[in-house]
């Protein structure tokens, strides 16, 4: 099985952090089996408009995700647009001299991906960080791994810990460590006594700290809780063991983040963007962004370093006041704008800090069978927040994974629309992992459109089903077949850094839902590889109100494309995590290509 590298993925952004330039490569896409293309009547703007095109694709399977034209033999581009889709003859009528001819070689060519929710400035931070993921994306099995690569990168980017003054890790995960707990303070001291440690959970809801990042944060046995946080007490006392969860977290990731320089923060975000083209997104998410990272993208943008779309949505607990100004807009400028406000309500189910109705199968150490897990904001704060976006007119995502911070949401919502009026705000439910059914039916009487994370099947369902849920709520999770069969639109997510932005492993999830074991993880939930390709493509893109733009190979919209090395409708679907990105194409332009 094909086994995508982390680090060669990362390498762009390692170049950039170094202060190097990477040029995109240009070789010819190398041919793979053939299959024959679907004729279709051709489909162009009307001649008056156009003259030639600048490029046509054609040699290979073309799926538009255009349900009146499935499937075409070429597609012509013009000044970053698609000019026409149809039947090769036809659209080499758009053809002179000056057009690029781009032979797919049996490759399928796709819409872009639209990112439906990630985080593409922390994936930059993750780039940039010491891999800590667990198998099949790093090497992190056990605590002492931990502590080897960590140090291990440390040693190989001594200047990053330099320039910092913490050494930071990414992407552990207690659930899949031998040991199947945090690291402690103790064990992380063993990388340094001298440097603050921070090893950030692959959930991005906790972190493991060593005793220096305590005493720089400021963190003692008199230091009380955050609301919605909290800092793990050893067992008998009230001295933290370093473990951090939700707002405790957020509270000593700010003391990192406030020693990062404006530089540091824009190649960070360039790393982001980076690597997420590299998986063939066209359209990036950063679904919370922090008051300090939001003139950063703005710069960056209007550098005109910007490869792919970005969509920002500011943290509307404290970053309201920068959803303003000419980026809060349905259109790009400089491929970044503004599409509204993000509102967090509870934690994640795979760190046991999601709030649920019904306590967790198996109890986090310290609690008892009674725990559900806790709100990261009162109800009185959801309300309130979720009223001033429906004043403002900006659509909300809320992220609330357990099914009592779902019923919060979904009761702000109706009462806010109670009150200002029934109009197509698409407020967003973000993850809704625990969704129960009688939830579903407020979603499409409301109007809110859900984002979900059936790639939680693969890394975490085995987790889920023996200590989070239990078995009978597990199959459950992410329930996508059950969403679309009550006609709602949905999409597929990854929540990077939650885990990379890996377009083939989310849609392979969305498909299969087949665990880290082998397990089916609620085989009823599955849907076919043509919807799990439109929750990643128009219903995302409808989500983020751009569905006239992106999301399908229509004459008209934006020429944002990916190449791939075999066409997920026609391979076994449990090969669809093996297909690679061929090549990532936004605005008519080649933004990455894979390396022969």
């Amino acid at each position: 099985m094909f086994k995508r590298s982390y680090l060669s993925l990362a390498i762009p952004a390692i170049l950039a952090l170094s202060g190097c330039d990477q040029k995109t490569k240009t070789e010819s896409i190398e041919p793979q089996q053939v299959t024959k293309p679907t004729s279709a009547a051709v489909t162009t703007l009307p001649a008056k408009l156009v003259h030639h095109a600048d490029t046509i694709y054609s040699g290979g399977d073309i799926i538009t995700i255009n349900d009146k034209q499935p499937e075409v033999e070429a597609v012509a581009v013009k000044n970053g647009k698609i000019l026409a889709t149809g039947s090769l003859s036809d659209i080499e009528k758009h053809k002179n001299a000056e057009t690029n001819i781009v032979d797919l070689k049996g490759n399928t060519l796709i819409p872009g991906f639209v990112d439906a929710h990630g985080h593409v400035f922390n994936v930059g931070l993750q780039a940039l960080s010491a891999n800590l993921l667990p198998p099949p994306d790093g090497e992190g099995r056990d605590i002492n791994s931990l502590i080897e690569l960590t140090n291990q990168w440390h040693k190989d980017f001594p200047e990053r810990s330099d320039k910092v003054g913490w050494i930071i890790g990414f992407g552990y995960d207690d659930s899949q460590l031998t040991e199947k707990r945090h690291p402690t303070a103790e064990d992380l001291d063993k990388i340094s006594t001298e440097l603050p440690v921070i090893l950030i959970h692959q959930s991005g809801h906790l972190a493991a700290v060593n005793n220096k990042a305590l005493e720089v944060a400021g963190v003692t046995d008199k230091t009380e809780d955050p609301e919605g946080g909290i800092f793990v007490r050893k067992k008998g006392s009230q001295q933290p063991n370093g473990t951090l969860e939700e707002n405790a977290f957020y509270y000593v990731l700010g003391k990192v983040l406030a020693n990062m320089s404006n530089e540091d923060n824009e190649k960070i975000f360039k790393a982001g963007m980076e690597l997420y083209s590299q998986f063939g997104y066209t359209t990036g998410q950063e679904g919370r962004a922090f008051p300090n990272i939001m003139p950063i993208m703005q710069k960056v943008s209007e550098e005109g370093n910007s490869p792919i779309d970005v969509v920002a949505y500011p943290d509307i607990v404290i970053a309201s006041q920068t959803i303003s100004g000419p980026y809060l807009s349905n259109d790009y400028k400089n491929n970044f704008r503004i599409g509204g406000a993000k509102l967090t309500i509870d934690g994640s189910p795979q760190g046991k800090t999601a709030w649920l109705t019904q306590p967790y199968f198996e109890p986090p150490k310290g609690k008892d069978g009674s725990y559900v897990g806790y709100s990261a904001i009162s109800n009185n704060d959801t309300f309130k927040y979720v009223d001033q976006a429906f004043e403002n007119n900006w659509q909300i995502l809320a992220h609330a994974n357990g099914d009592a911070a779902i019923d919060v949401f979904i009761a702000a919502v109706k009462q806010a629309e109670d009150k200002y009026g029934k109009k197509d705000r698409r407020p967003v439910l973000i993850h809704g992992q625990t969704i129960r059914p009688d939830q579903i039916n407020s979603l499409k009487e409301l109007g809110i459109f859900p984002s979900l994370f059936p790639m939680h099947t693969y890394y975490w369902g085995d987790w889920h089903r023996d200590s989070v849920l239990g078995p009978e709520r597990a199959e459950f999770i992410s329930p996508t077949k059950t969403v679309y069969d009550k006609g709602i639109k949905f999409s597929s997510h990854h929540d990077a850094p939650v885990a990379l932005p890996d377009s083939m492993r989310v849609l392979s999830a969305t498909v299969n839902r087949r665990s880290r074991t082998g397990d089916i993880i609620g085989p009823t939930e599955r849907v076919s590889p043509l919807i799990g390709l439109k929750a990643m493509t128009i219903w995302p893109a409808y989500q983020h109100f751009e569905e006239d733009k992106k999301g399908s190979i229509e004459v008209g919209k934006e020429a944002d494309f990916v190449i791939l090395s075999d066409n997920p409708l026609k391979i076994d679907p449990l090969k669809i995590e093996d297909i690679k990105i061929q090549a990532t194409i936004n605005d008519g332009k080649t933004v990455y290509q894979i390396t022969q």
